[in-house]
């Protein structure tokens, strides 16, 4: 599982512009931050200006991946050895980043100009800038203490997102948010200290080449497994993310259910790789927790009656498709072809609900802003006025609910292939239940939107682009599916 992960010995043997293509995918994105900071942007033009380095930076690095195989970096700062890698899950989960990230920077002008937030909306930009190379460290760290920086810098700058509409409501949800993820941090910590001083190691490829089975390892396992499971949101430690989003500015909110929460996960599962190979409790207790999120994150959704709870909750659901592979791919006794089969639809789940989330609540953002009205009942006579936006938020549930061609449906099988392949019957009726919720609570937005029974009179326009951009998420997840060959032969065999 490691070698997946790019953690074992490799030449590294860079083309000339590598060095020049990683220090512009961590730097970049926070010097246009700062710019922004200044400029304060309003229009689409500049912000794609500064957006296409970025974007070509990463581009550049999967290309020399393709050319020359895994790339490693090694450096010693004050005595401390920094060492990043870069393999094709790697790549794959930095061009998700990056598009993501430009797709929300490109629907925060016309967001600003409407909502009118003030002069802190200024403090958004450098934010973001930090969130999407912390984020990209995230994914190419190779040492504990560089992934712990990263998580602790990614994790400041979403809090500082989400306080920025600066309504009580959303101060009260942050600060909640900081203090969880505060206790989530030194739990990691904890259990980064205890390997350190059991093994002497903090490079990953050095911990995995040294570290064996016993109390210390899996009390450490445990500790940075509970951790990063409550700044993910997995159940049941999702507590916070539903109040969190309900007040949190739509890019923020895209930003947050797309990739934050998504960071953590892929934490814990590398390092769980590490520390529990082959080890059946933890990664099945993971899993029926998966099971039990899926059916209630899809009934909470289903109750719920403001547009953001329910798109909201249904993240935590969606979160337990990822949770019922941790067995596949961490558990004893599992079969070369169900691993793989797990290992893909992982993947690619986590890539489709990227974009479809990020496109779903820039859609339900935009119905909002629109009709001025947060819940679904507000939502009646939209059918007429609002048709893109609802199309939008139709065709991202598409790849929620895993509807054929979308990338939820093809994750969805190849994760039904090796349940059924490894005889996990109880997780493959979870899968279908949860499919069904989906279906439940997207189809009450139509019930409500194509009520005529209240005609709206009175609709805030738009701002040009908006529509635009989130359709865009949605075909790309829809797409996603048919494509599914491109990324998958990316992260196949890992670094090989």
């Amino acid at each position: 599982m490691i070698e997946r992960f790019g953690l074992h010995e490799s030449t590294f043997a860079p083309l000339w512009y590598t060095h020049w293509a990683l220090a512009a995918t961590l730097v970049l994105p926070i010097l246009a931050g700062l710019l922004g900071a200044r400029c304060a942007p309003r229009r689409l033009f500049p912000v794609a200006l500064a957006c296409l380095p970025i974007l070509l930076a990463g581009a550049l690095l999967v290309f020399d991946y393709q050319q020359a195989g895994l790339l490693r970096w090694q450096w010693q700062v004050a005595g401390v050895e920094i060492s990043l890698r870069f393999n094709g899950l790697s790549g794959l989960m930095l061009m998700i980043t990056q598009w993501v990230g430009a797709a929300a920077a490109l629907y925060t002008p016309g967001h600003l100009r409407i909502t009118h937030p003030g002069k802190r909306a200024r403090w958004l930009w450098p934010l973001m800038g930090v969130l999407i190379s912390s984020l990209s460290l995230i994914w190419l760290a190779a040492d504990l203490l560089t992934l712990y920086a990263a998580l602790e810098l990614m994790g400041l700058a979403a809090v500082g997102m989400l306080l920025l509409s600066g309504k009580p409501a959303a101060l009260k949800a942050g600060i909640r948010y900081l203090l969880l993820a505060l206790v989530g941090s030194l739990a990691y910590l904890l259990g980064v200290a205890l390997l350190l001083g059991y093994w002497g190691a903090l490079g990953l490829q050095a911990l995995a080449e040294v570290v064996e089975p016993g109390p210390v390892t899996w009390v450490a396992a445990a500790l940075i497994g509970a951790g990063l499971a409550l700044k993910a949101a997995l159940f049941p430690l999702h507590g916070w993310l539903t109040p969190v989003h309900e007040n949190a500015w739509t890019p923020v909110s895209a930003l947050h259910a797309a990739l934050v929460i998504k960071a953590s996960l892929f934490i814990l599962l590398m390092l769980w790789s590490i520390l529990l190979p082959g080890t059946l409790l933890a990664p099945r207790f993971v899993a029926w927790l998966g099971m039990l999120a899926i059916v209630w994150g899809g009934l909470i959704a289903w109750r719920a009656d403001s547009l953001k709870t329910l798109v909201a909750s249904s993240t935590v659901g969606q979160l337990g498709y990822l949770m019922v592979a941790f067995p596949l791919l961490l558990g004893p006794s599992i079969t070369p072809l169900a691993e793989a089969l797990a290992w893909e639809g992982f993947w690619l789940h986590l890539m489709g609900h990227s974009l479809a989330k990020a496109a779903m609540f820039m859609a339900a953002g935009n119905l909002i802003i629109a009709t001025g009205e947060s819940s679904l009942r507000g939502l009646s006579g939209t059918s007429r006025r609002l048709p893109l936006s609802l199309l939008i938020f139709g065709i991202a549930a598409v790849t929620l609910m895993g509807l054929p061609p979308s990338a939820g449906f093809t994750a969805k099988w190849l994760l039904l292939q090796a349940l059924v392949i490894s005889q996990q019957w109880v997780a493959v009726a979870a899968l279908l239940a949860g499919t069904l919720l989906t279906a439940g609570y997207v189809f009450r937005v139509f019930r409500y939107s194509f009520d005529e029974t209240a005609p709206r009179h009175q609709y805030q326009p738009l701002a040009p682009g908006m529509d635009i951009i989130a359709l865009c998420l949605a075909l790309a997840a829809f797409a996603l599916g048919l494509l599914a060959h491109l990324p998958l032969a990316l992260i196949q065999g890992g670094g090989v």
